[in-house]
C-alpha cells in the first residue's frame, strides 16, 4: 500500500482541498482509498460529512474513499494501522497533517510512502516552507512541492519563477494547479473536483497531478 502526506507548517496553501480531490481522482483510477484527518481543525472530516449527506445521483458511490479523524491519540501506532489497511485491500492512504509543526505531523511523515508540500507562490509561503523541507529531509522521505493557487493571468511569472527556485531543493510536481473556482466549489458539496466538474480545467490538473505521483511510485518500486 502507498500513503502520501500532505506537509507543510502554514495554514491557507490548500492541503486540504488537494487531498479530498486527489484521493476521489485516484479513486477513479481504480485505487481503494482511505483518507484520514490528522488537523484538529477537522477539515477534512467535514468534507465527509457534507459528502454522506450529498445527493446519490451526483456521488454514485457516496461512502467512497473511507474518510476519517485519524485517533491522534494513538498516532505512536500509525505504521501498524496502516499495515492493517493495506490487509483489508486499501491501495492507497491519503493523510492530510495540521498546518503546524507538531509531532503527529512527524510521525505522518514517517509513515508516508510520499510527501506532498503544497505550496503558494508567494515570498511568505518560501520562507515558510523551509522547516516542513528540513523536517521531510531528516525523515529520509521523498517528497516533491505542488505549487497551488498559482495565479491564471497570462505571462505572470511568479509561478514559474517560485518553480525554478523550489527545483534547486528538489522536485516540484506537475502540473501548476491554478486558482480556480471549482477547486472551493467542489469541496464545498463534498465532492472532488472531477465529480464537481469533470471536463473542467480544474479535473484535468488533478488528474495530471495524480498520473504524476503514480508515476514517481512506480519508478520507486523499479
Amino acid at each position: 500500500m502507498r500513503t502520501i502526506t500532505l506537509v507543510t507548517q502554514k495554514g491557507g496553501a490548500g492541503k486540504t482541498t488537494i487531498a479530498t480531490s486527489l484521493a476521489i481522482a485516484a479513486q477513479q483510477r481504480g485505487e481503494m482509498v482511505a483518507a484520514f484527518d490528522l488537523d484538529p481543525q477537522g477539515s477534512m472530516v467535514e468534507w465527509g460529512k457534507m459528502r454522506k449527506k450529498a445527493d446519490p445521483a451526483a456521488i454514485p458511490d457516496q461512502h467512497l474513499p473511507v474518510i476519517e479523524r485519524f485517533p491522534l491519540e494513538r498516532i505512536g501506532q500509525i505504521g501498524s494501522m496502516l499495515d492493517s489497511l493495506g490487509g483489508k485491500g486499501v491501495t492507497l492512504t491519503i493523510l492530510d497533517t495540521a498546518g503546524a509543526d507538531t509531532p503527529t505531523t512527524h510521525a505522518a511523515m514517517e509513515a508516508s510512502t510520499f510527501c506532498l508540500v503544497p505550496i503558494r507562490p508567494t515570498r511568505l509561503d518560501l520562507l515558510a516552507v523551509r522547516a516542513t523541507v528540513q523536517a521531510i529531509m531528516r525523515s529520509g522521505k521523498p517528497f516533491a512541492f505542488v505549487l497551488n493557487q498559482c495565479s491564471p493571468i497570462p505571462r505572470n511569472g511568479r509561478a514559474n519563477d517560485t518553480a525554478t527556485g523550489l527545483a534547486s531543493i528538489g522536485f516540484v510536481a506537475e502540473p501548476l494547479i491554478l486558482l480556480r473556482n471549482d477547486y472551493q466549489d467542489a469541496f464545498a458539496s463534498g465532492q472532488g473536483v472531477t465529480e464537481y466538474a469533470p471536463d473542467s480545467k480544474a479535473a484535468d490538473e488533478i488528474r495530471q497531478l495524480w498520473k504524476w505521483l503514480d508515476t514517481q511510485f512506480k519508478e520507486m518500486k523499479a
